[in-house]
C-alpha cells in the first residue's frame, strides 16, 4: 500500500508511476534547501485552492528548471491543517483532477516545502516567519483567507475584539491575520526597507484593495498610539516598495470526495481519510478539483516574481483584472451558481450536477447567462465571454465528480446578489436599447432566493438554511409566513437597495418578482411549477 511521503516517492517511484500518478521532476530536498535560504514566496491560508491550483502552478516552473525555490505555506486560522495534514505527509499533496467524462489525472504536488503556524505561541514557526519576511530574497507574500479574513469590523462597523486587542498591543502580539501580516511587514521595513509584493488570490471584488486598506489601517492605528514610526506607512504606500496587485481566481476545489478515496485505495494507494478540524474544515492528504481554472494577476510586483504566466497564469493590467473579474462575477459564473444553489435547495438537489441533468434548471442558468447576461458583458479581451460560458454550462457544472453543493454556494448568499444580478439590472437600465422589465430568469432567481429564506422546501418540509450574516433580519419580514398565503413580508426584502444596489420597484421588476414569489408560495410542488412556467 502506497503512503504519501517523501521517503515512499524515492523508495517507490515505479510503483507510483504504475498506479498512475505524476511525480515531481525536481529534487524535493535540494529545493527545500534553496527555500531555506532564499525564500521568495510565501502563502497565507493552507486549503484546497492553494495546494491544488496555487502551489501545482509553480511545481510547473519547479520540474521545467524555471525556479529553484519552493512555497511556504503558513496558516493563521486552522492551525490543525499544518499539523494533521501538511506535517503528517512531508507536506505533500495528491491532487485529482477530475474532468466530466470521469477521467482521474492524478499527480504529487510537492512545491510547498515548508509549513508553518503563524501563532505567536508556536515560537519556532513564528521565528521561522519573521526570518522569512526579514529576507531581501522574498518577493511576495500570497493569500487564499476566504474575504472574511481581511475583515477588521463586524456588521456594526466597529472593530472585531481581537482587532481592538491588536490595535492595543501593537506589532508584538498580533491575533488577527491582518495584524499579523502588518507586523511581519513591520519587521520587514525595520530590517531593511525591502521591497516585496502582497497578493491577494481570494474569491472576492477588488481583493488587491482590500487587503491593502487591512494592512493600512492596522499600521495606522499603531502609528497613533507610537507604536510603530511613521516611515512605515510611507513605506507601505511606497509603489516602488510594497505592491497590493489585484486578481480574480476560478477554481472549484470542494470538499474531499469518498468517492475519489475509495478510488484511490483500489489503486493502492492509502492513509487518505478525509479530515474535519475542530474548526470544521474539511480535508484530506488529497485535493479533488476540476481541471479548468483560471487566474488573471495585476502585473505589478516591486521586488520581482516567478515565471507562473509559463504555467498559464495571466499577467496583465488592473483594468483588464477588473473586467474579467466582473464578467465571471456578474454574468458567466456567479449568478448561474447562486441561481442554482437557491434553488436547488427549495428542490432537494445536493449536488449541483444534478441540477444540470434538470431540463428546467438547466434552461434556468442558460438563460440567465446566453440570453439576459451576454448582451451587457463586460468583454474583457483576453477571454472569450462565450467561451467561458459554454465551459461553465457544458464541462464545469455538469461534472459529476465534483462534489459541489447548492447549500455551500447558498452561503452568504445576501451579500452577492446585489453583485450578482444587480449589476446586469444596472446594464439594462442604462442601455437605451435595452428594458429591465423584458428580464425574466435574472427576476425569477430572485424570487426563487426569497422563496428560499423560508426554509421550507417544495415539498413542505422544513429544512436548514446556508449561513448568512442577514439571515435574522431577512426571516423576520417573512415571518409566520405559510404555503398559501397570499400576502407576506418580501416587499420590504425587495425595497432594500442596499442588498439589490437597484430599486426594483421603480424600474418594473419589484412587482413582477413579487407576484414569481406569490406563485411559489401557493402550495406543495409550486416552486417547480413556477420554474417551469417561466423557462419552458
Amino acid at each position: 500500500m502506497l503512503r504519501l511521503s517523501r521517503e515512499s516517492l524515492k523508495a517507490g517511484r515505479s510503483a507510483w508511476e504504475a498506479a498512475g500518478v505524476e511525480l515531481p521532476k525536481f529534487e524535493l530536498e535540494t529545493v527545500a534547501a534553496n527555500t531555506r535560504v532564499n525564500p521568495r514566496w510565501v502563502h497565507f491560508g493552507a486549503g484546497n485552492i492553494f495546494r491544488g491550483f496555487v502551489a501545482n502552478a509553480h511545481q510547473q516552473l519547479l520540474d521545467s528548471g524555471q525556479a529553484d525555490t519552493g512555497i511556504i505555506a503558513a496558516e493563521s486560522f486552522d492551525f490543525e491543517m499544518i499539523d494533521k495534514v501538511y506535517k503528517p505527509y512531508d507536506n505533500l499533496t495528491l491532487l485529482v483532477l477530475m474532468n466530466a467524462r470521469g477521467e482521474f489525472q492524478k499527480k504529487v504536488v510537492g512545491s510547498i516545502v515548508e509549513a508553518l503556524a503563524a501563532d505567536k505561541n508556536r515560537a519556532a514557526d513564528y521565528s521561522r516567519l519573521i526570518e522569512i519576511f526579514e529576507q531581501p530574497s522574498l518577493q511576495m507574500a500570497s493569500f487564499t483567507i476566504t474575504e472574511k479574513g481581511y475583515s477588521l469590523t463586524g456588521p456594526n462597523g466597529q472593530y472585531l475584539g481581537i482587532v481592538e486587542q491588536d490595535i492595543a498591543n501593537g506589532p508584538a502580539q498580533p491575533i488577527h491575520a491582518m495584524s499579523i501580516v502588518t507586523s511581519l511587514a513591520y519587521r520587514r521595513y525595520l530590517k531593511g526597507r525591502y521591497p516585496m509584493t502582497f497578493v491577494s488570490m481570494d474569491n472576492c471584488s477588488h481583493n488587491g484593495d482590500k487587503l491593502k486598506q487591512a494592512v493600512l489601517t492596522m499600521a495606522k492605528e499603531w502609528a497613533k498610539r507610537g507604536l510603530v514610526e511613521g516611515g512605515f506607512i510611507d513605506y507601505l504606500e511606497d509603489e516602488h516598495k510594497i505592491t497590493f496587485p489585484l486578481s480574480m481566481i476560478d477554481k472549484i476545489t470542494p470538499r474531499p470526495s469518498e468517492t475519489v478515496q475509495a478510488a484511490l485505495l483500489e489503486q493502492g494507494i492509502g492513509d487518505m481519510e478525509v479530515i474535519v478540524t475542530s474548526k470544521h474544515t474539511y480535508t484530506a492528504p488529497f485535493v479533488n478539483a476540476e481541471i479548468s481554472e483560471y487566474l488573471v494577476i495585476e502585473d505589478k510586483f516591486a521586488n520581482g516574481r516567478p515565471p507562473l504566466e509559463e504555467a498559464g497564469i495571466i499577467f496583465t493590467d488592473r483594468d483588464t483584472v477588473n473586467k474579467v473579474e466582473t464578467m465571471k462575477v456578474t454574468t458567466c459564473l456567479n449568478p448561474l451558481h447562486t441561481a442554482l444553489a437557491v434553488s436547488g435547495c427549495l428542490l432537494g438537489f445536493t449536488l449541483i450536477a444534478d441540477e444540470m441533468r434538470d431540463d428546467t434548471l438547466r434552461k434556468f442558468v442558460e438563460t440567465i447567462g446566453y440570453t439576459e447576461g451576454l448582451p451587457v458583458v463586460v468583454d474583457p479581451g483576453i477571454l472569450s465571454p462565450k467561451g467561458f460560458l459554454d465551459e461553465v454550462l457544458q464541462e464545469r457544472f455538469a461534472n459529476p465528480f465534483i462534489p459541489d453543493t447548492p447549500q455551500r454556494i447558498a452561503t452568504d448568499t445576501s451579500q452577492k446578489v446585489g453583485i450578482r444580478f444587480g449589476e446586469t439590472i444596472k446594464s439594462y437600465m442604462r442601455r437605451e436599447d435595452l428594458n429591465p422589465e423584458s428580464l425574466t430568469a435574472i427576476p425569477l432567481a430572485i424570487a426563487v432566493w426569497c422563496r428560499y429564506l423560508l426554509g421550507v422546501d417544495d415539498e413542505g418540509k422544513p429544512f436548514t438554511l446556508s449561513p448568512d450574516p442577514l439571515l435574522e433580519t431577512l426571516q423576520r419580514h417573512l415571518a409566520g409566513v405559510k404555503l398559501g398565503d397570499k400576502t407576506a413580508g418580501v416587499r420590504a426584502i425587495l425595497e432594500d437597495g442596499q442588498i439589490f444596489g437597484v430599486p426594483l420597484y421603480s424600474i418594473g421588476l419589484g412587482e413582477k418578482i413579487e407576484g414569481m414569489f406569490y406563485e411559489m408560495l401557493e402550495a406543495q410542488g409550486a416552486v417547480r411549477r413556477t420554474l417551469d412556467k417561466y423557462l419552458k
